[in-house]
């Protein structure tokens, strides 16, 4: 055997070697599959992953489901070889961690920026929101307040002693809310608003929205600030217990003569490493989508982000509401401080 035929057969080697390497790789990004690292733990999410998996010539849904935090940082850790190609997570909040970790590409749609409003979705494209729920305020229907109770702020107020049921400060749901009414009284009032809150107290937070709700219908309280899902869910269920609850309480939706309520969200990103990104937009833009939308809506209660898309027919008796157009970006990123705030005047 000449030198050059054994150089030519080692070079045929490591070709064939480097496109052994590269195969899984190359395989991994065509095939007909977008892989979802989701925080929502919906089983109607499934119905919609199907309903993709029709209107896209029958590109798969594999999805991982997880914790919110445990999510990002895998994402993280898996770095370029991560599979994933989209997160859903609930809260902006979370949604701004994982763009700050770097998970997330801008992405620009012409599909996603005409249907997601302007406030609901990142400037830059790094997510957008998909559905949305209202912090609101349930009080007993027969109660008439001591005072005017329309707005937020309201509740900071002596007249309301004793009467607040509220989750911990550390919630994502109260801190998005506190960075909302940072964002709009400023660092020194919403500190005075946060003392006040606490003082007003029926009890220590604890428990989750559905339990403030449900003490409030036990008279153990006046006034729950609950996310309207939760109290669309009582209203709905199948136990007559909870029917029988819900039936004494009422929503109040805050902020109406001012800047509105405030608004949460759950949302998506393409990751930036994405080995199916095509099928990434394309997915997200069907989350988007009326009929998308619709499953949103009635599965868990929740408002869709398309205006056109009605609501279960339980929410929408309480009648439409103003919303808050506060950037979900901004009150993400208040949350440090008014958690800060919340825990030095005693909210735990």
């Amino acid at each position: 055997m000449t030198d050059r035929t054994i150089l030519l057969r080692r070079r045929t080697a490591l070709l064939g070697g480097a496109a052994l390497l590269a195969a899984p790789a190359l395989v991994r990004a065509q095939e007909k599959v977008v892989n979802v690292y989701s925080s929502r733990h919906y089983d109607t999410d499934r119905a919609l992953y199907d309903g993709f998996t029709e209107v896209s010539g029958g590109v798969r849904v594999r999805l991982i489901e997880g914790d919110a935090d445990q999510l990002i940082e895998r994402i993280r850790n898996e770095g370029a070889n991560s599979p994933a190609d989209v997160l859903i997570t609930v809260d902006a909040a979370r949604l701004v961690r994982a763009m700050d970790a770097n998970v997330l590409a801008p992405t620009r749609s012409a599909t996603l920026e005409s249907r997601v409003p302007a406030h609901l979705r990142d400037p830059d494209g790094h997510w957008f929101g998909l559905s949305k729920r209202a912090r609101v305020l349930i009080v007993p229907k027969d109660w008439t307040p001591p005072k005017p109770l329309a707005r937020y702020e309201d509740i900071a107020d002596p007249a309301f002693r004793n009467t607040i049921l509220v989750r911990t400060a550390s919630h994502v749901y109260n801190i998005s809310l506190a960075g909302s009414i940072l964002a709009a009284n400023g660092e020194a009032a919403f500190e005075q608003w946060a003392r006040g809150v606490v003082a007003n107290m029926a009890r220590p937070p604890q428990g989750g929205d559905t339990d403030q709700i449900m003490a409030v219908a036990a008279g153990q309280g006046r006034i729950a600030v609950s996310n309207t899902y939760y109290f669309a869910r009582l209203i709905r269920s199948s136990k007559a217990e909870d029917r029988q609850a819900a039936e004494k309480l009422k929503v109040i939706f805050p902020n109406q003569e001012d800047r509105g309520t405030h608004v949460n969200i759950s949302g998506a990103g393409v990751v930036r490493t994405a080995p199916n990104r095509d099928a990434a937009v394309a997915f997200v833009e069907y989350l988007t989508s009326v009929k998308a939308q619709e499953m949103f809506a009635r599965g868990n209660n929740e408002y869709p982000v398309v205006d056109e898309v009605n609501v279960v027919p339980e929410v929408a008796a309480w009648g439409r509401f103003k919303e808050d157009r506060l950037n979900a970006v901004a009150y993400a990123r208040n949350g440090a401080k008014a958690l800060e705030i919340m825990q030095r005047v005693g909210w735990r």
